[in-house]
């Protein structure tokens, strides 16, 4: 496969090891989105996003900060992995946040581990959710909205059964309009 090299996504880990990412996650989000995709260690200070009352972190003035302070380039969607818990001010939490037909999205880890849930780790699960999302978020930063087929990885969670319930591949609808602008 050869990719022009501007249009590549940035997978970017926070405060996390990148051997998460590597391996099976880049290798299908190459297939997915048929374009390079890279590891790059991002730095945040994340206390200046944190909710005191909530005890969680806002996703939005996260995103925010990334897309002013460090603009992408146009072809390049950056996704960054963080393993701290989002929120957005008018949900309880959200599994990540993108900016729709933008270049950041976010994801977190932290409600897609099975210790949240109090149960044994699980890596390979958390790959898989880490992939659904990460497909998902990276789905609205070419354009997709959410999709009501709840096969389909644009179908949005709620929770984390509705993340393990969906494919991590787009529906033939959801595909269509992926395709038209790849």
């Amino acid at each position: 496969m050869v990719f022009l090299s501007s249009k590549r996504i940035i997978l970017a880990p926070v405060d996390i090891s990148t051997d998460l990412l590597k391996g099976e996650i880049v290798r299908k989000l190459k297939i997915i989105f048929q374009r390079e995709v890279v590891i790059e260690k991002k730095r945040l200070n994340i206390d200046n996003f944190y909710d005191p009352v909530r005890e969680q972190y806002n996703s939005t003035e996260i995103l925010k900060y990334f897309i002013f302070n460090h603009p992408a380039e146009p072809d390049e969607k950056v996704c960054l992995i963080v393993p701290y818990d989002l929120f957005i001010p008018i949900l309880t939490f959200v599994f990540g946040e993108a900016h729709l037909n933008g270049n950041y999205s976010i994801v977190s880890i932290y409600r897609l581990k099975e210790s949240f849930y109090g149960k044994e780790c699980n890596e390979a699960l958390l790959k898989k959710r880490l992939l659904k999302e990460i497909v998902h978020e990276l789905g609205h930063t070419f354009g997709l909205t959410h999709c009501i087929d709840n096969k389909c990885v644009m179908f949005n969670s709620y929770n984390v059964n509705d993340t393990d319930a969906k494919f991590e591949y787009f529906c033939d609808s959801c595909f269509e309009k992926l395709d038209k602008v790849l």
